[in-house]
């Protein structure tokens, strides 16, 4: 069991929806870069977290300060291909391949990544106004996934579409994505195209700030967004898909093992998280 110091901060999305009017492009790139550290982290320690969200970013205070990424509960060694039939985490987060019986992976976590990154743009949950049953299930992996805003720089957007890509294997890496925000953050104005984007984009978020956001979180009833198991819900689809989505996705369901190992074991009364 690992005990670690209380998230004084609270975690990634109520911080947003407290402070998002105050939240520069700058604050944003600055958190998102510590954010994909501590993803960096897990990765090159051959580890994947399997069930990254906002929910499970923490921040240290109630500032901007530093930022962690917490329940490690269900994480395992990156070479442990063993694939266990359960499916654990939020719908919205999880990558369609899971959805398909792959196993969880690297690329699963990046997937998870640009659902965070989306959200930092609109200080919304990815699809907070539908059920998030097996209708989304089938959308997300038909290829649905939540509308870019204005305020979003082309080559923020063009990233989180990679991190989207239904295509695991052509997703980027956590160091390329790193990199990339690193570069944003600290030395865009070291390119002229890219620093005019995030000027052009703070622009029009201050502007928007005035007229009202593009998305207003109108949360849904069955919009689920703390992990639960999820192969039950996937396994009563099996009469929707002979009737109306057959051939789309025959999702294998058999061992019942749980994904928790004992080394992270989680005590809910406590955080525990990796410092980035």
């Amino acid at each position: 069991m690992i005990i670690m110091n209380y998230a004084k901060g609270g975690d990634l999305h109520n911080y947003l929806r407290k402070n998002f009017n105050d939240i520069t492009w700058d604050k944003k790139l600055y958190i998102l870069w510590q954010i994909t550290e501590g993803l960096k982290y897990i990765h090159e320690n051959d580890f994947i977290h399997r069930d990254f969200h906002s929910g499970n970013i923490l921040c240290e205070t109630e500032t901007i300060g530093k930022w962690q990424i917490g329940d490690l509960g269900l994480s395992q060694p990156a070479n442990n291909t063993s694939i266990n039939n359960e499916i654990y985490g939020v719908i919205p987060y999880i990558a369609p391949e899971i959805f398909r019986g792959s196993a969880f992976s690297k690329e699963s976590d990046i997937y998870s990544m640009g659902m965070i990154m989306w959200e930092l743009t609109t200080g919304c949950k990815p699809f907070a106004n539908i059920e998030h049953d097996i209708n989304l299930i089938y959308n997300i992996i038909d290829g649905e996934r939540p509308k870019i805003t204005r305020d979003t720089p082309e080559c923020f957007a063009n990233l989180m579409k990679r991190c989207w890509d239904p295509d695991p294997s052509k997703r980027p890496s956590i160091k390329e994505i790193c990199k990339k925000i690193y570069f944003w953050s600290f030395n865009s104005f070291k390119d002229d195209v890219i620093s005019g984007q995030f000027k052009q984009a703070e622009k029009t978020r201050e502007e928007l700030i005035k007229s009202g956001p593009e998305f207003n979180e109108s949360l849904h009833a069955k919009a689920i967004y703390t992990s639960r198991p999820l192969r039950s819900l996937i396994s009563k689809s099996s009469s929707i898909n002979s009737l109306s989505i057959s051939d789309k996705f025959q999702p294998s369901i058999g061992s019942n093992k749980e994904y928790v190992t004992k080394e992270y074991l989680l005590d809910i009364n406590h955080t525990q998280r990796i410092y980035i």
